[in-house]
């Protein structure tokens, strides 16, 4: 949106319209404070979403006189941020372009980094680690009491960590105990799980199957290429990958059409994976990961995991799942009955991998056993679909040689 104000008079900059369908943001760290000078597109806070921490730059140019939020606070899109004078008689060309949230506009992408942190000492915290901004919240900690040991006044993990921590404020309530809201990725995840349980009528099959020579070719592929490792997690989503090729029934979503419901069966894949961090849990998508190599993906895994861990995730990175797999054995269990990731058909879950024993041949062996467990949406398929899927699924993870016989 192109600002025509008045030359010489303040402008107001509102929350931009976040896209994905987010209508709030949360107020992380104010890059700038009342009195500052911004150039346009200054980045001039950062805002915590329901997807993603990003940057927002400020399309005026003048100086700061008033500021509309305080970090923690919730802000809706259209709500003022900053209000801000112009430095002289300006004319109105000072503004820049649309605003993208965390993208910048023209050409100060390379001018943000730059201009966007110039606050003054004493007035705007120096924070620029999303995950010291977390800590920073998760402890009750005003950054902006801080003074940052790091280069040039950065406030740094450990300022954070050092900080005396405040008693929380009593909140009324009808019982005891401390009450949280729910914000953020915490909130979204909810009201997701919470819509699944109310519009899918889902339900849940699994099977133990014998995981030794899916172990094996992991530390064949190791071997081989030291320097492209593969772990289980990629190798089981090659193998999810090739399944939904066989059953595309469950690579599909249910959507309203007015008063109808519609199934779309979508062409591509979009293999999310559940992945636990200090904000919560959160589902980073593979984008055409039926086109990828195992090593590809493999490779983009490990990158979203990454990403997941330290917080830097973008919307777009958190959107466009059509097929999700959840290893939850990394927390120790055998099995579980996971919850659609809406408006998705289907989950895979995977349990640890354990040593049982286990008939080979007739004989009794140890074996390395895990526990596969599909939940998907009756109304895309029946249990015959779902139930061959698992099958197809398991057979790969026990032998995956055999998935070179459809590749």
């Amino acid at each position: 949106m192109t600002d025509y104000a008045i030359p010489g008079e303040e402008r107001t900059f509102r929350l931009p319209d976040l896209g994905e369908g987010l209508t709030e943001a949360e107020i992380v760290t104010w890059r700038v404070a009342e009195g500052d000078e911004v150039a346009v597109d200054d980045v001039v806070v950062d805002v915590e979403t329901a997807k993603a921490t990003v940057e927002v730059p400020c399309p005026h140019a003048g100086r700061v006189t008033k500021v509309h939020a305080a970090p923690g606070e919730l802000v809706a899109v259209g709500a003022p941020l900053v209000t801000v004078a112009p430095a002289g008689a300006e004319p109105a060309t000072t503004t820049s372009g649309a605003v993208l949230v965390g993208y910048g506009t023209g050409q100060a992408t390379l001018r943000r980094r730059s201009r966007g942190r110039k606050a003054r000492a004493g007035t705007a915290p120096r924070v620029l680690s999303p995950v010291v901004r977390r800590l920073a919240r998760d402890r009750g900690v005003d950054v902006r009491l801080l003074s940052g040991t790091g280069p040039a006044g950065v406030i740094l993990r450990r300022d954070v960590e050092a900080a005396e921590v405040p008693a929380p404020s009593p909140m009324p309530s009808s019982a005891s105990g401390r009450r949280e809201p729910l914000r953020g990725v915490r909130r979204t995840v909810a009201d997701r799980l919470a819509r699944s349980r109310r519009e899918i009528p889902d339900a849940t099959t699994w099977v133990d199957v014998d995981a030794t020579a899916l172990v094996e070719a992991r530390e064949a592929l190791r071997a081989a290429a030291p320097d492209r490792p593969i772990g289980l997690l990629a190798l089981l989503g090659r193998v999810v990958v090739a399944g939904l090729g066989k059953y595309p029934e469950l690579n599909a979503s249910v959507e309203h059409d007015g008063d109808d419901l519609v199934v779309v069966r979508h062409d591509g894949v979009g293999l999310g994976f559940a992945a636990q961090t200090d904000r919560g849990l959160v589902v980073p998508v593979v984008r055409g990961a039926e086109r990828m190599t195992t090593t590809q993906l493999a490779s983009e895994l490990a990158a979203l995991t990454a990403l997941a861990r330290d917080g830097g995730l973008t919307p777009e990175q958190l959107t466009g799942g059509t097929f999700t797999l959840n290893n939850y054995g990394v927390f120790g269990v055998d099995g579980s009955t996971p919850i659609i990731n809406h408006p998705e058909a289907a989950l895979l879950g995977v349990g640890r991998i354990v040593d049982k024993p286990w008939v080979v041949d007739g004989e009794l062996a140890v074996r390395k056993v895990t526990q596969l467990s599909l939940t998907f949406d009756h109304r895309v398929c029946d249990g015959g679909v779902a139930g061959g899927f698992l099958r197809w699924v398991a057979d790969r993870v026990e032998s995956p040689l055999g998935l070179l016989l459809d590749l």
